[in-house]
């Protein structure tokens, strides 16, 4: 990261994510404001019926989602992760101006109201929107971006500068960690033969035809860390559910084929997620590791990037990059070069 460039004015850092219930009574209004979300899923000819449906389909899950919950302590503790995030973030960006970080959490709370409502209090006009998905979707990162954006819009109009960070799948940091956590999850196997599967958060198939980029960039994913490793591994998906046709193949499917491939140890990644949460901590360390041992298997899954500090780093480098796109940084000799790198590399990537 470059080293020497300092912020012109205060800027704020919205980390972006999906929420989680809190606790087990949080649970079934979670399910409800994920499913009345009309720009992920249709419930329902008409828009108005969106929230009657939602509110049907929340009560007749929350029993089920609450028990994976309360496998796993009560409660997401993805708000806790994503706070260790932003005060690493700040301690990591300090030296280079004055940065101030929040989470806007798309289905729970904080919302991006209160995330930009803190910005306001803190004498922020600048903002640095930082997606926590690596890899676009319009489902995650889009309606996220939406949400925002419309918070900002609706309520402060013309109030804050807003940069938008929505993905990084080759980001350098990124890749060097998923790297180093498949080469530590291979030597908990002690030599054996090990296969490897990337199980990523399924998307309805409809989404990808009309041109989401979702697999692709995750497949940019996979080549970048495949060149690092030199293990190639298999990419599957997880968490699907309703009638619609989802990504194949399904984790549990892909399970099913490795143990009549003669697999007899499996290394998962989950490669679509950064934070531990119910999708890991209940669906693959629990759920998936018993269908495993079920086939004759041992599963082991790799860590978490939680609050990694080279990641950490790699996010720092990120807000920096968007900051500089848009003139808010000083920057002098080899460092404004190297940051004008960073910048035509990330547009680049982006066309």
């Amino acid at each position: 990261m470059v080293k020497t460039v300092k912020l012109r004015e205060k800027v704020g850092v919205v980390l972006l994510n999906l929420g989680g219930p809190a606790s087990l009574d949080d649970v079934e209004p979670f399910l409800f404001n994920l499913f009345s979300d009309r720009k992920i899923i249709r419930l329902g000819p008409f828009a108005f019926m969106q929230k009657f449906i939602a509110r049907r389909i929340a009560k007749k899950r929350a029993p089920v989602s609450r028990e994976c919950y309360r496998l796993i302590g009560g409660g997401s503790p993805l708000a806790r992760i994503t706070d260790e995030q932003g005060q690493a973030l700040i301690k990591e960006l300090s030296p280079r101006g004055d940065f101030r970080v929040a989470m806007a959490m798309r289905y729970w709370q904080p919302s991006a109201r209160e995330a930009l409502g803190q910005m306001l209090e803190s004498g922020v006009r600048r903002i640095v929107a930082l997606t926590l998905y690596p890899h676009y979707s319009v489902a995650t990162t889009g309606s996220s971006v939406d949400d925002l954006l419309a918070a900002a819009s609706g309520e402060w109009p013309g109030r804050f500068e807003i940069a938008v960070v929505d993905s990084w799948p080759e980001q350098r940091n990124y890749v060097e960690c998923l790297a180093q956590s498949i080469r530590d999850g291979i030597a908990r196997f002690g030599g054996e033969n090990v296969c490897l599967l990337y199980s990523a958060h399924s998307l309805p198939v409809e989404f990808i035809e009309d041109g989401d980029p979702y697999v692709e960039e995750i497949e940019k994913t996979l080549r970048a860390v495949e060149l690092l490793t030199g293990v190639p591994g298999v990419l599957c998906f997880q968490s699907r559910s309703g009638p619609v046709e989802w990504l194949e193949p399904s984790t549990p499917d892909m399970l099913k084929e490795s143990a009549e491939r003669g697999c007899r140890n499996i290394l998962m990644v989950p490669i679509s997620f950064v934070s531990d949460h119910v999708e890991t901590l209940y669906e693959i360390d629990m759920l998936y590791r018993d269908q495993a041992r079920e086939l004759g298997m041992r599963l082991e899954r790799t860590e978490s990037l939680n609050a990694d500090p080279i990641f950490i780093k790699g996010l720092a480098d990120l807000v920096l990059v968007a900051c500089g796109e848009k003139g808010w940084l000083d920057c002098s000799g080899s460092d404004q070069e190297s940051l004008n790198r960073r910048i035509v590399n990330r547009r680049t990537a982006e066309v």
